[in-house]
């Protein structure tokens, strides 16, 4: 039988933990996390990623700090404010939601976050921390969407030492700092992208197959191994007819299961990680200004 990898599930555990942990802060300290989420414009999806975000944060005792703005704003403006919010002592982490409009350098605004306070877990700085450390050490700031596939690979309780494990996506948001993580956990790791040849025949090696190229159901049954593990970060929108839609991954699902020992689905497997790994990065970030 098939082991579907339950995203839901495995961050509710991780958001009752913090929960604790954050009221265990809010007894000796009496401070809690803070975070602050800065959207440009009312790009659909982004507002639905960014209330997420807010609603689970509230859920678990973090202080949100909404910075809704226009997204006619210039560039220096926005940078004026994470300025602010770096140098603000209630804010312990500060997510600045992507895209940004196209007029924007995405990079420069990320560069400016101080890295003590990167919810994201994309500043230099602490990408360098990622890559440098000899184990996936859990005080780190780490990318959160990475982050969250680890701890579902973890949850099948057996040892990634050893197994062959394949990316296909080289972004540095999901699969560059995926391959750190597997290395780390002493994966052989191989990245695959658009340029690569014979990408199928690599794929169909792979104990664990991570898929986060942003094709919907680009894997097939015949791309995967026989008893391997499939985490699924694609998440698309796809037509089905005029009126609907849905959202699917970049792994063929209902093919692929029939094949994966373990598999996560699309809604429902990383997604939930992701906002779980971005709590986990705020209330880090507070513990470590606290302990000081």
């Amino acid at each position: 039988m098939t082991y579907i990898l339950d995203g839901k599930k495995v961050a509710k555990k991780l958001k009752d933990n913090l929960k604790g942990e954050i009221e265990n802060l809010k007894n000796k300290y009496n401070r809690v996390p803070g975070l602050a989420v800065v959207q440009v414009g009312n790009v659909a999806a982004s507002s639905i990623y960014v209330n997420a975000k807010t609603k689970a944060a509230k859920e678990v005792g973090i202080n949100v700090f909404d910075h809704h703005l226009q997204d006619n704003i210039k560039q220096k403006d926005l940078i004026d404010l994470i300025e602010q919010l770096n140098y603000n002592d209630e804010v312990d982490g500060i997510l600045v939601q992507l895209p940004l409009p196209k007029t924007f350098n995405e990079q420069e605004i990320l560069d400016c976050i101080t890295p003590k306070k990167d919810a994201d877990g994309f500043h230099p700085i602490n990408v360098g921390k990622l890559s440098i450390s000899q184990k996936n050490d859990e005080n780190l700031l780490i990318p959160c969407t990475p982050f969250g596939c680890l701890l579902l690979l973890r949850e099948l309780d057996v040892s990634l030492a050893g197994k062959n494990a394949v990316i296909i996506g080289r972004s540095n948001i999901v699969g560059k700092p995926m391959a750190q993580l597997l290395l780390k956990e002493s994966c052989t790791v191989t990245i695959v992208h658009s340029k690569t040849v014979e990408i199928e025949k690599i794929c169909k090696s792979a104990d664990i197959l991570v898929a986060a190229i942003g094709k919907p159901e680009l894997v097939k049954e015949d791309w995967v191994k026989d008893g391997a593990i499939i985490i699924d970060v694609g998440i698309n929108r796809v037509q089905i007819n005029q009126q609907k839609s849905k959202i699917v991954g970049d792994v063929n699902f209902e093919e692929v299961k029939r094949k994966a020992f373990a598999i996560s689905p699309v809604p429902g497997g990383v997604g939930p990680m992701t906002i779980a790994c971005l709590l986990r990065n705020t209330f880090i970030s507070c513990k470590k200004k606290l302990l000081v």
